[in-house]
């Protein structure tokens, strides 16, 4: 086993230490490797690069990517109001809050800098959402998201500052499906799976992918279900796996350095786009991205990462040393300390030089 190999398998092992299981994925040095630990479920094996996860928050860089392809085709704009997008049962537009005369564009929703709430709490649809349930947001149907859309104050004006929102995410996806005339996951499937060749990233698996998922797990360990997210799994519906997700990663890695790749120019808009949090810190359409202190490294880290009932999920590279990481675990335990590490490793000894 070469060194990559031996560093993602560690790190799968640590993970399944204290979860049911997890697969782990590294890229450097123009190499992949992916390793699995611990188990599917109580009686199941030992997953592996074809294991389904929830990807949880993940997600949104999907959602994102959709949003660039669709600009670059002009079939929307970037900063065209969500107000024009987004249209009601019957066709009229959806009422959308304005705060300082600014209304919310497709870029804020992207960027989380709409000023919209992170969920739907103090809205009408609050009923809707169950912390304690076992499958919260199943009830979100589009209706009763836009009857609580119309009635929620925004935080900020739109454009001016940084709040993460997991109901800006839902409403862009659920947006760009309604502009493009298709449902979310074959909006999905065919603007980014479809180029890419992703061959298990997916809303709703059939029965051949759900033989081939792991089960989701609380911190406890009771079994859950999996997340419906009924009319906006754009915030975080999407199931993967490890190896549809390396190849996601290869793209971006691939992005600047081969402009024939596929899907370059998508993914080099999502980076153009930038709205700056901190001195250190900012987000991308979808990604979140900083740069480490000196002190560290000063190495540039671009990630996502993800949870629901059962699942944890981290996604991170850096473009410029080409490197890039994939945790899929399947209880809700965060996996972004095990991934973050991982990608120090792999930033600091396999920096590619081609």
């Amino acid at each position: 086993m070469n060194e990559l190999a031996c560093l993602v398998q560690q790190t799968a092992d640590r993970l399944a230490g204290r979860r049911v299981g997890a697969v782990v994925a590294g890229l450097a040095g123009g190499g992949v490797e992916i390793r699995g630990a611990g188990r599917t479920g109580p009686d199941g094996g030992t997953p592996g690069p074809h294991t389904l996860f929830e990807i949880g928050s993940v997600t949104k860089v999907f959602t994102s990517l959709a949003l660039a392809r669709l600009a670059l085709d002009g079939r929307v704009r970037l900063d065209e109001p969500l107000a024009e997008v987004l249209t009601g049962p019957s066709g009229e537009r959806a009422a959308v809050p304005v705060r300082g005369a600014q209304p919310i564009t497709l870029r804020h929703l992207a960027t989380h800098t709409s000023g919209l709430p992170r969920l739907p709490r103090g809205m009408l649809m609050t009923s809707l959402l169950k912390p304690n349930s076992p499958d919260p947001y199943a009830g979100c149907t589009a209706e009763r998201v836009l009857d609580g859309l119309a009635r929620t104050r925004l935080r900020a004006v739109p454009g001016r500052s940084f709040r993460y929102s997991n109901l800006g995410a839902g409403l862009l996806g659920l947006a760009l499906a309604q502009r493009s005339g298709a449902g979310y996951e074959e909006l999905v499937a065919r603007e980014v799976c479809a180029p890419l060749g992703l061959a298990d990233t997916c809303v709703r698996s059939d029965a051949e992918r759900s033989a081939r998922s792991a089960h989701g797990h609380t911190k406890g360990g009771r079994p859950v279900p999996f997340w419906d997210f009924a009319a906006v799994p754009g915030m975080g519906g999407l199931r993967s796996t490890a190896a549809d997700l390396a190849v996601f990663l290869r793209a971006q890695l691939a992005a600047g350095r081969r402009p024939e790749a596929p899907l370059t120019a998508a993914i080099a808009l999502t980076r153009e786009t930038r709205h700056r949090v901190n001195p250190f810190a900012w987000t991308h359409l979808g990604w979140l991205g900083h740069r480490l202190h000196t002190q560290q490294g000063g190495h540039l880290q671009i990630w996502h990462n993800g949870g629901t009932g059962g699942f944890g999920s981290f996604v991170a590279f850096d473009p410029e040393k080409q490197v890039g990481v994939v945790v899929l675990a399947n209880t809700r335990r965060p996996t972004d300390p095990a991934g973050t590490a991982l990608l120090r490793r792999l930033q600091d000894g396999f920096a590619s030089t081609g």
